[in-house]
């Protein structure tokens, strides 16, 4: 099992370091990365197509048909599609979603982006995580990136976790300490 994972990390990292030098060399860095993150929310938000594309049983004429009409939807970058393409037809589509974290994440890495995880017990709005992150950053001078995860046991409030980092303004940590206070009095 472990081999399995190192081997999808290990192509998806390979795949995605192409994506990345891709870009670079052609100057698109910024529109790849706004194609690859408007494909990302697609991919996110479509149970289907996800199966979809880690179905093993579809043929790659079926796949790339598929993905050329969301291409043509979208208006994508003819080199993304051409890298979507090789995908398919090298039989590493379903490592897709593992290719396009690690491609975000070079690109922060490269970007010098601090990156973190905002926990909180509802959804928070896009807005909102981007005044954090410029609050954030304004104070640590250097941009930070945050994963959104919801985690109802939170009861209310949020977690940042920035590295070693932790700032817990969550109720349900401020009720442990009330609890705390209360079995100590």
């Amino acid at each position: 099992m472990s081999k399995n994972t190192t081997f999808s990390s290990e192509i998806s990292q390979r795949y995605a370091l192409a994506l990345y030098e891709l870009s670079k060399e052609k100057n698109q860095t910024e529109e790849f990365v706004s194609n690859i993150t408007s494909f990302k929310k697609i991919y996110s938000s479509n149970k289907e197509f996800r199966n979809f594309i880690k179905n093993p049983t579809y043929s790659a004429e079926n796949q790339k048909m598929v993905f050329d009409k969301i291409f043509s939807a979208m208006n994508l970058n003819k080199l993304v599609k051409n890298f979507f393409s090789i995908l398919i037809i090298k039989k590493r589509i379903f490592f897709l979603e593992q290719i396009v974290e690690e491609f975000l994440k070079l690109i922060s890495t490269k970007r010098g982006e601090i990156s973190g995880s905002l926990i909180s017990a509802k959804k928070i709005d896009d807005k909102t995580i981007l005044d954090i992150e410029k609050e954030i950053s304004s104070n640590i001078k250097r941009s930070i990136k945050l994963k959104s995860k919801i985690d109802e046991s939170l009861v209310g409030g949020i977690v940042i976790q920035i590295g070693s980092l932790m700032i817990d303004a969550s109720i349900k940590n401020k009720l442990q300490k009330y609890k705390k206070l209360m079995i100590e009095a």
